[in-house]
């Protein structure tokens, strides 16, 4: 038998709804080997905080001897899912989903223990998939059943179009339960529908319907809407230690107990402690989660070396010690400095950051200037520092 506090920790801590839990819970103390299913939609590169909330449950059970069954939507990636879209979403190529699909599994087993995760593509069943299969799986729900998912039932009533093609997409995604067996499936609160659609699937060919778990959605350092990459407010797991302290440490207020459930293994005891004196130390305690933060995707040393950094730089307003250089005779312009530097992704980037003033010239005497667009490189000094954002910086020599 599983001792009640991990019961309560798994079952509680980081879990918006789970259908059935009580089903679930007889489950777990059956002493059966679970088979949990985590399917991904590569059409994303990049993992961020908001879908480690989910990630680290599954580390939970790994922990208790489960089994993670990771499922690569190379199919279900080329439709688009259509959860929380108000249009119809572009496909992608077979080779943008692999390239994706690598991106996206080295970040996966930061979190995940790979050793206890077994790796399936879905065009392992659906690549036998004939008409007369598809026909068969379409034919286990009616057009009425899916409208009353919120997004299609927003789209149809203001007449936007909805491919016959993303109805497709929780049929593939619930058949995927089927074809693996799926004991207990994972998902943000937009995936209910799809969710309860395997669900269902299961029980009409006759299978032990999966358990739904579904996880709170994460807001982005905005503090407003769902992190996104779209919205440019994630923390990528890619990021820099500093990046990711410093983004951390720019979360509102108002969030920091809420990551801290989410995302740390803290006691709840302590984080009622840290809640207590959230109104006096509200810098202590958001350090505290940057540090943890990082430090669960770095090491302790690293964490203190950005912690180091964010005060030297942000809170002290100085410069970091050691930050890339870039030739001033490579480039004729800063724009083209920026790009070929990375300091900035692109075009589009650089024309936002003018516009908000985040592009800062520091002279080697200690004087800052914004820039409002580009300028010839002939007529910067070498030493001359360029701070983009608020914790991207480069010398040019």
């Amino acid at each position: 038998m599983i001792d009640n506090e991990i019961i309560e920790k798994i079952t509680k801590r980081g879990v918006k709804e789970i259908i059935s839990e009580t089903e679930f819970v007889n489950l777990l103390q059956s002493g059966k080997k679970l088979r949990l299913k985590m399917g991904f939609d590569p059409s994303r590169a990049d993992i961020h905080l908001g879908h480690v909330v989910g990630l680290r449950k599954l580390k939970q059970l790994q922990d208790l001897g489960h089994e993670v069954i990771l499922i690569v939507g190379d199919w279900t990636a080329q439709i688009g899912d259509p959860s929380g879209q108000s249009v119809t979403r572009p496909m992608l190529t077979h080779d943008d989903v692999i390239a994706n699909a690598q991106s996206y599994m080295d970040q996966f087993f930061r979190v995940v223990d790979k050793n206890q995760t077994q790796v399936v593509w879905q065009s392992e069943w659906f690549g036998k998939f004939s008409l007369a299969d598809v026909i068969e799986l379409t034919s286990k729900f009616t057009v009425a059943q899916f409208l009353e998912r919120d997004d299609f039932a927003l789209r149809f009533k203001e007449h936007k179009p909805i491919a016959i093609t993303e109805f497709l997409y929780p049929l593939l995604q619930a058949y995927d339960s089927v074809a693996i067996e799926s004991d207990v499936e994972f998902g943000g609160t937009d995936q209910m529908f799809n969710l309860l659609v395997g669900r269902t699937l299961q029980q009409i060919k006759g299978m032990r319907p999966q358990q739904c778990f579904m996880m709170p959605i994460l807001v982005g350092t905005d503090g407003i809407n769902k992190m996104s990459k779209s919205l440019d407010n994630y923390i990528s797991l890619d990021d820099t230690s500093n990046d990711m302290y410093g983004k951390v440490m720019s979360l509102p207020d108002s969030c920091i107990m809420t990551y801290f459930e989410l995302l740390t293994d803290v006691p709840t005891t302590e984080l009622h402690a840290i809640e207590r004196e959230l109104s006096a130390n509200a810098m202590n305690a958001k350090k505290l989660l940057a540090h943890t933060i990082t430090e669960t995707f770095f090491d302790s040393q690293i964490a203190g070396e950005s912690q180091q950094n964010f005060e030297n730089v942000v809170q002290n307003r100085g410069i970091p010690d050691d930050i890339p250089e870039f030739p001033l005779a490579k480039a004729p312009s800063l724009n083209s400095v920026l790009l070929e530097s990375g300091s900035v992704s692109s075009n589009s980037e650089l024309k936002r950051l003018y516009k908000q003033n985040a592009v800062q010239m520091i002279s080697i005497k200690g004087e800052t200037s914004s820039l409002a667009n580009d300028v010839d490189t002939t007529n910067i000094e070498s030493g001359t520092v360029i701070k983009v954002g608020k914790r991207r910086y480069i010398k040019l020599i």
